[in-house]
């Protein structure tokens, strides 16, 4: 009797070492499972930290490129200047704890509808929706900016690094609404362009007997190429045609911001005592209409950049001057417009 009471006691002591070696098994494949997701959690929060300093570094990268591409003068976009900027600033940067120091960096249109996709070659003939852009793509990768990303619990998943990229674009765009304060108050005629501009550029058109863009006279019937009547005076959404009222406009710019399709104010001829106001050696920005020979409102089509040479009062009374290829708008400006010289500060595409 004995002995069997023995004998099952042994059956149950060797049932219950089994157990619990099954659920000391159990426990480290869960662990091994727990510490592998652990991990994969850890190294994934870090390598999404990691991609935000590149899209951060590639986002500035590309504003630096595109603000270089607006260089104030006659000339259109500043491709090579662009590319420069941007390969300088990303050595400004760093990602997963080290200095970035290359990046693919290419200058060219970039279409804002996305028709077509990608950033277009520098030479084309540019579209209403194709604008001077630079794009930017930064990785970390084998050989490239110090390798690849490292992972610090990878070894659990036989995983050590990972590669990482972030691209971006960034377009200078000719505007389509102007601030307040950012416009002179004489209003050009859009059969200038017509003559006097090249769109497949956008930039002035040379008179080569100079080596110069174009000098054009404007106001109070001055004609330029035979039969376009340059400009007119603009008090903009107000009717008011007396002097204090455009000599102000002339200090302060546009009371209101202006958009393209908004309608101004045309007031054919002005009195002498205005061309002593009007500042020279300077570069403005003007509105510019299809129809301007009338005393009635009419709708903005553009901006464009003009650059004031001298004022001429007494009974030829005009202003002289010349397009400007990129001029940066030094107030708020948005929106997309006719491609005159004129550009709004920088701004990330997409």
């Amino acid at each position: 009797m004995h002995r069997h009471v023995r004998q099952r006691s042994t059956a149950t002591t060797r049932g219950a070492a089994r157990q619990r070696g099954s659920i000391a098994l159990f426990f480290l494949l869960f662990l091994v499972v727990l510490l592998s997701f652990g991990a994969f959690a850890i190294d994934l929060a870090r390598v999404g930290v990691v991609r935000n300093e590149l899209q951060n570094a590639a986002d500035a990268a590309a504003l630096s490129g595109a603000s270089a591409l607006v260089t104030g003068g006659n000339d259109g976009p500043a491709w090579q200047q662009a590319q420069t900027a941007a390969s300088g600033a990303i050595a400004l940067n760093r990602a997963d704890g080290r200095m970035l120091t290359t990046a693919t960096v290419l200058a060219g249109y970039w279409n804002l509808t996305g028709a077509p996709a990608g950033l277009q070659s520098t030479t084309i003939t540019p579209g209403a929706d194709d604008v001077p852009a630079v794009r930017v793509v930064v990785t970390l990768a084998a050989n490239t900016n110090g390798g690849a990303i490292d992972l610090l619990l990878g070894w659990l998943l036989n995983l050590l690094s990972t590669p990482g990229s972030a691209s971006a674009v960034a377009v200078a765009s000719a505007p389509g609404t102007v601030g307040a304060g950012g416009l002179f108050p004489i209003v050009l005629n859009r059969c200038l362009f017509d003559q006097f501009w090249n769109s497949q550029t956008n930039q002035p058109l040379i008179d080569l007997s100079t080596g110069q863009p174009y000098e054009l006279n404007i106001l109070n019937g001055q004609m330029n190429g035979g039969s376009c009547d340059a400009g007119q005076w603009t008090s903009f959404l107000t009717n008011a045609n007396d002097v204090p009222t455009v000599r102000g406009l002339m200090s302060n710019g546009n009371p209101t911001l202006l958009n393209i399709g908004d309608s101004i104010w045309i007031q054919p001829g002005a009195e002498t005592s205005l061309y002593n106001s009007v500042p020279t050696n300077l570069t403005v920005v003007m509105p510019v209409a299809s129809q301007i020979d009338i005393k009635s409102y009419v709708p903005v089509v553009a901006f464009a950049a003009f650059h004031i040479d001298r004022a001429i009062g007494g009974s030829g009374k005009y202003i002289q001057g010349h397009f400007v290829g990129s001029y940066r708008i030094p107030v708020p400006a948005t929106g997309v417009g006719p491609s005159y010289g004129a550009y709004i500060a920088p701004r990330l595409a997409g």
